[in-house]
């Protein structure tokens, strides 16, 4: 379905719901999302955020011929614990059967993705990217997501950015995004710490996107995620990754 997210077209969730793991899923928008849903009575959402395969989902993709960005599992993630590999297995031939289309995978769980494509192929419309809110959890997931170096596009969502993250090897990396966290019990992410990760980007000619400032603006003052905009030292950064 189309989406709202700035830096994809489409989402693709062959399974919704998950569980936590780290500082970054507290807030979760995904959670709040499908609760709505089941609340409405939607039938893929009948057990709310409760980890579920959709095997009817697996052929959308192959119904659009457009060329298409594809967001894959944005209410879910790819690699959970609960994921049968062998839905992984259905979900990678998606993919291989749809060249025309891109696919963005984004996941907490690194060492699963790594140990995944240990022994299989990464396909060329795939870009692989892992989650870093904090030093803790997110910069190992880095490591694991840089010996993927099969793969064309590897990137970081950072978002919720929530600390200052010092000094980033950004070897292998090909694309970042940073976003602050939204919603009434949004914490606040400083300037400084996105300029610092933006600075490294553009040291490094890594492209960089800057997706929101979220519920606290640039000036530290709490108002909603429309007003305070994207703007980033006056400037849109909206990179694309080079494909």
């Amino acid at each position: 379905m189309p989406s709202k997210i700035e830096w994809t077209e489409e989402t693709w969730n062959p399974s919704v719901g998950c569980t936590k793991i780290s500082p970054g899923c507290i807030n979760c928008y995904a959670e709040v999302m499908a609760k709505r849903l089941q609340s409405m009575k939607m039938v893929d959402y009948a057990k709310g955020f409760k980890f579920t395969i959709l095997p009817h989902r697996l052929s959308q993709p192959v119904l659009i011929k457009r060329p298409t960005i594809f967001f894959v599992n944005s209410m879910s993630d790819l690699f959970h614990e609960e994921m049968p590999g062998s839905f992984i297995d259905e979900v990678l031939n998606t993919i291989c059967k749809t060249p025309q289309h891109r696919y963005q995978i984004l996941t907490k769980r690194s060492d699963r993705m790594l140990n995944y494509f240990a022994s299989r192929v990464i396909p060329e419309n795939v870009m692989l990217g892992v989650t870093v809110e904090n030093v803790d959890h997110g910069i190992p997931r880095i490591d694991d997501l840089r010996q993927l170096s099969a793969a064309k596009v590897r990137f970081l969502s950072i978002e919720p950015l929530l600390e200052d993250l010092g000094f980033i090897n950004l070897e292998g990396i090909n694309w970042v995004i940073v976003g602050g966290e939204s919603g009434p019990r949004a914490r606040q992410m400083e300037s400084r710490w996105v300029v610092n990760i933006r600075n490294q980007c553009v040291a490094q000619n890594i492209p960089f996107y800057f997706k929101q400032w979220g519920t606290w603006g640039a000036d530290s003052v709490k108002r909603s995620k429309k007003k305070n905009g994207r703007l980033l030292e006056g400037k849109e950064w909206i990179e694309m990754p080079r494909y």
